[in-house]
């Protein structure tokens, strides 16, 4: 069922109440500090000047079990939050849909304040287009992470080979349903966003339209192992460490990394509801000092090992060390023959990479992906065309909190960004897209419906 299939008002309050529900269950995950993975107690941290001025001390967040959602768990395991004075709860979602429906709730209604989210769901929230028209106003803050997510093909396709250029597989796709008796069927977890972009973008840049020549479905990231086991699914686009568990578990293989399609490409974001950030600007501050700190220690190699074993745990990811650690480690294995990167650089990052700032919230990265919604006729009514994008990034992008939380952290000078982009993106077809001209990125593409 499409996540964006129209419901009447009875029918969505029902599906609120459910979902938070089943949040509920799951809300505790992780609120202790870790004991088998090394984390140290937030109470043992200590607290920083200014923290019991805070406006609240409590704050819960909602997370995906993929690692965009570790510097909010190492945030809390390892007491970064509780320095400045937050006690952050952090919240294990059932899916895209489940945090969704929690922050249309807030915390004050049982579900949550904000969290980590695939864009550009923060700003389609804003105007209630995936909200069955209920406006809730975000604020996105930070850029959890870059790169960690790849495209996962079936070992039924191993012949094939798929890789990151789909050019030499275009005639095969098409010809599907000749040869299978039906589509060719690819997956990603949430319309309209990050991972549903990527492995568009793919298909697009093989010269394959996703809305014509194959068959696009949801599947929530802990559901793809099964789905592609039992062949309901030919390939799927989500986070790590799902992909590579494919591989590990002898499923399927990476056919393609997206830090291959477009190198040190923007991630998930935090964001949180604009009403609890308007409400209460000094915990924001602390909130984002604490997640900068937890992106910096994540960024550590050294702290590779530990942060494997804390997000390991049954109340995070439950999912074994040993596929964790390998891929924290830049050790992945890519195509039919699954050859191993053994790059760091490859893996998941959370602060800095060669392409300067990871934390920061770049109003350049995030418009990118309100872009794509009109690459693809997504969301018309709130996104008609590229002015309109600038317009809602720039109420929802807040890069003036990150720089005023990284000044009062002491962060470097020469690591605070000054500027609203990155300059020039290149992807790996050859397509680039300067943030300052949009427009021209747009009409250089090909395959869209804009």
């Amino acid at each position: 069922m499409n996540e964006f299939q129209p419901v009447n008002r009875r029918q969505f309050l029902f599906t609120l109440g459910a979902t938070a529900a089943s949040t509920i269950l799951l809300k505790g995950c992780g609120n202790p500090p870790s004991s088998s993975g090394g984390g140290t107690s937030s109470t043992t941290q200590p607290t920083a000047a200014g923290a019991s001025d805070l406006e609240v001390k409590t704050i819960k967040l909602g997370y995906i079990p993929i690692f965009e959602a570790a510097p909010l768990i190492i945030g809390r395991e390892k007491g970064f939050f509780a320095k400045y004075g937050l006690d952050v709860e952090v919240s294990k979602q059932a899916s895209w849909a489940a945090a969704r429906d929690n922050v249309i709730l807030g915390s004050a209604g049982g579900g949550i304040d904000g969290g980590q989210w695939q864009m550009p769901m923060p700003a389609l929230l804003t105007e209630g287009a995936i909200s069955n028209g209920q406006k809730v106003p975000m604020y996105v803050l930070a850029c959890l992470s870059t790169q960690g997510n790849g495209i996962a093909v079936s070992n039924q396709l191993k012949a094939q080979n798929l890789g990151l250029n789909l050019a030499p597989n275009r005639d095969f796709i098409l010809n599907y349903p000749q040869t299978s008796g039906r589509k060719f069927k690819a997956s990603y977890t949430f319309p309209n966003a990050n991972q549903d972009f990527w492995i568009r973008y793919w298909f697009a840049a093989g010269g394959i339209d996703p809305d014509k020549d194959i068959e696009l479905l949801t599947v929530p990231s802990a559901e793809t192992l099964q789905s592609m086991r039992n062949g309901t699914i030919d390939c799927f686009s989500t986070g790590d460490p799902w992909p590579s568990r494919i591989a590990k578990d002898d499923i399927g293989y990476q056919a393609a990394l997206t830090g291959q399609m477009w190198p040190y490409h923007p991630e998930e974001f935090l964001a949180l509801r604009a009403d609890w950030v308007d409400k209460h600007p000094k915990a924001t501050i602390a909130l984002l000092m604490g997640l900068m700190e937890a992106q910096q220690w994540c960024d550590q190699k050294a702290n590779r090992a530990e942060m494997a074993k804390i997000l390991s745990g049954r109340n995070f990811f439950n999912v074994p060390v040993s596929i964790l650690q390998p891929i924290l480690e830049g050790q992945i294995k890519v195509g039919a023959d699954g050859k191993d990167l053994n790059n760091f650089d490859a893996g998941p990052l959370f602060w800095k990479s060669p392409r300067g700032s990871v934390s920061y919230p770049y109003k350049g990265l995030t418009l990118w992906f309100l872009v794509e919604s009109i690459r693809w006729g997504f969301n018309k009514q709130v996104l008609p065309d590229i002015a309109a994008a600038q317009k809602l990034n720039d109420r929802v992008t807040r890069e003036d909190l990150w720089q005023e939380a990284a000044k009062k952290l002491g962060v470097p000078a020469a690591d605070i960004p000054t500027g609203s982009t990155r300059g020039t993106e290149t992807f790996f077809d050859g397509i680039t897209y300067n943030p300052d001209s949009p427009q021209a990125y747009l009409q250089s593409l090909k395959i869209k419906r804009a």
